[in-house]
């Protein structure tokens, strides 16, 4: 049999733009892209120009294979560390899954990894055994005779009977949803040896599910104490199978589409969300979600009163606190390097929007929280007008290198030097 022809790799950083030739793109891989609407496309004479925007991964066309790369990135032997906070998880203490290289698939490959990092635990415990109601025809009656299926399908025969029994096995919708994913990521990866892997190991797990019915099942999915332990492999099933990440963090076509796109801005306000609302817990804060903490924009052409909401906003009310007295704390996540460049303009009007309906006027304040490869980094701005003080931008870098709890700690102090303020002035 002969062997597929290689295809063209074609490598775009973000916000960057390629050429390409209008023959390496079939009009399916048109329509899929202005779908995808993470990579913008202009079509030429005899070429389209692809523009990458915020996603970033390996995307498999008819003819090429796209390769979108973070112009700002999360170090790779970090990048597990990350992904695994955003998703409520615990950072994984496998040091192989931690230093994964970063081959042709980048970040792509380091889902595939940690599911099968995660389902191999699974195996080393033993999978979780249930009753599993199955049908089958036997000439012994063991378990309930199908009526229906025996008066429709048997014609009135005796010695073949349709029954329904409960088996016990592992062939619960925990496992096969594991087998589900390790199956369709074993199909897409590019890396040979991690190819082998996952095809392995999903041969040791349930293979009776077909992908598209895997989703339903996590989304239904409750946990126990029964199955607790499998939360992790589910979260990077969910990935695999074109479900969503936390806070879909993956793109929604996911493997489906033929790549795993992964978008890091996303990925960025999904940390800072979590990192922010554990720091205001620790002081007495909460995340301000109630109707009335909001800035509504009202006057509006027809019924429509939409909100203008931070990344976050933090509430740090007392018991009992009367209306209007509510001390709060906007805080916004942005994927950009404001450890060397100016905050723009329409950031800067942003947040100033933020301190003007949210803060308290005696302490006009904001956060913004970028990464930052190179450490830990702060400076404030100050906005000043005819009348004074217009606000103050706390501008916070966070150290990208090392693991997400440390890297908050800038964050944290911030957030309790802001509680700590606020509670100075309304001491009686």
């Amino acid at each position: 049999m002969p062997q597929r022809a290689a295809k063209r790799k074609v490598t775009l950083d973000e916000y960057e733009s390629g050429k390409v030739p209008k023959s390496s793109l079939s009009s399916g891989d048109l329509d899929r892209l202005r779908e995808l609407k993470g990579v913008g496309v202009v079509e030429k004479n005899d070429h389209c120009v692809l523009t990458a925007r915020t996603i970033t991964g390996v995307l498999e066309l008819s003819r090429i294979r796209l390769v979108l790369r973070p112009k700002f990135p999360i170090a790779g032997n970090r990048l597990i560390d990350w992904l695994s906070y955003a998703n409520g998880q615990n950072s994984t203490t496998d040091e192989a899954l931690r230093n994964w290289p970063l081959g042709e698939d980048g970040y792509a490959g380091l889902v595939p990894a940690a599911l099968l990092y995660e389902c191999r635990l699974l195996l080393r415990r033993g999978l979780r055994r249930d009753y599993v109601r199955r049908h089958r025809v036997d000439t012994t009656l063991r378990g309930r005779l199908n009526v229906e299926a025996q008066a429709t399908r048997c014609f009135g025969a005796v010695d073949q009977l349709h029954v329904d029994a409960f088996e016990y096995e592992d062939g619960g919708w925990e496992n096969l949803v594991c087998g589900a994913a390790l199956a369709a990521a074993a199909e897409q990866v590019s890396d040979p040896l991690l190819k082998h892997q996952l095809a392995s190991t999903a041969r040791d797990f349930p293979a009776s599910l077909r992908v598209p019915d895997a989703l339903p099942l996590l989304a239904r999915a409750r946990y126990s104490v029964l199955n607790d332990h499998y939360r992790s492999a589910h979260a990077w099933a969910r990935m695999v199978l074109g479900g969503g990440g936390p806070n879909d963090l993956l793109n929604p076509y996911g493997f489906a589409a033929q790549g795993l796109l992964l978008k890091l801005d996303d990925l960025w306000e999904s940390v800072v969300r979590r990192m922010t609302v554990d720091a205001a817990a620790t002081v007495g804060g909460r995340r301000a979600q109630d109707a009335g903490d909001r800035i509504l924009t009202l006057g509006r052409h027809g019924n429509r009163i939409p909100h203008f909401p931070p990344d976050v906003l933090l509430s740090f009310a007392p018991p009992a606190a009367p209306p209007g007295t509510t001390p709060y704390l906007a805080v916004d996540a942005k994927y950009k390097n404001y450890a060397e460049k100016e905050v723009s303009p329409a950031d800067r009007h942003q947040l100033l929007t933020y301190i003007a309906g949210y803060t308290d006027p005696d302490n006009p304040v904001a956060l913004v929280v970028h990464p930052d490869p190179k450490g830990p980094s702060d400076h404030q701005l100050e906005i000043r007008g005819p009348r004074g003080l217009v606000g103050r931008i706390l501008v916070l870098g966070l150290d990208t290198r090392t693991d997400p709890k440390t890297a908050a700690e800038p964050l944290r102090r911030a957030v309790a030097d802001f509680a700590a303020s606020m509670a100075a002035v309304t001491k009686p």
